[in-house]
């Protein structure tokens, strides 16, 4: 429980951005995988497993004492396990694990995750990002932040920040920044992890980043290696 806890507030740029999309464009966070994937017939029986957000293929363990799980990967995209980086095609059905601590969870080629660092409480905002960037596709990611503490949003005091990524040059695009708010951090560093079915890489916030961008609010580019 501490472990999802503490990821839970690792992720919070996510979480906080996909709450950002419900308010601002009536996205639904929790979602059934025939709304991001109708092209894909086999996903229509499928009702044990998820999206959470664009990125996240979440599927619950409810079978007592089990410790796999069967996991449908959608057809059209590739697909990284979130703990250990390996690399699987849509399309299939894989036996994944389901210790006892664990919840078999999967990212979606071409999503950019948003993570920052460990915080206390939800409200505590710190001047460093990172972010996952799992390669093989195009992908976007809109991050989105207000004060936390008031009804201004409404107002349309926000700020947006677009993250691009384009698999044909490797490249993530921080775009300009959109908006303003009280207490809006004007300065920030964005610490990039590619992740690759050449580079597999598992959930390690400790590790050393692969690039380091310091952004105030301006276009930055960065270049896979």
């Amino acid at each position: 429980m501490l472990a999802y806890d503490k990821l839970r507030y690792r992720l919070m740029p996510y979480l906080y951005s996909l709450t950002g999309m419900v308010t601002q464009q009536d996205y639904t966070i929790m979602r059934a995988l025939v709304m991001d994937f109708g092209h894909d017939r086999n996903v229509r029986d499928v009702g044990d497993q998820y999206m959470f957000g664009p990125a996240l293929l979440v599927n619950p363990v409810t079978e007592y004492k089990a410790r796999t799980r069967k996991v449908y990967l959608p057809a059209g995209s590739g697909w990284y396990d979130l703990q250990s980086g390996r690399h699987y095609e849509g399309g299939q059905t894989i036996q994944a694990d389901a210790s006892y601590t664990t919840i078999p969870i999967l990212v979606k080629e071409g999503s950019i995750l948003p993570c920052g660092p460990a915080i206390q409480y939800s409200t505590e905002r710190l001047p460093i990002d990172s972010s996952l960037v799992y390669t093989g596709s195009n992908g976007s990611f809109t991050l989105y932040e207000d004060e936390n503490v008031s009804y201004n949003y409404e107002k349309g005091q926000f700020a947006t920040i677009p993250l691009t990524y384009r698999a044909k040059d490797r490249t993530l695009i921080i775009g300009e920044r959109q908006g303003e708010f009280s207490g809006m951090l004007t300065s920030r560093t964005f610490e990039v992890v590619w992740i690759g079915e050449q580079k597999p890489s598992g959930l390690d916030f400790l590790s050393k980043p692969d690039a380091v961008v310091t952004y105030n609010g301006t276009r930055k580019s960065l270049r896979m290696e």
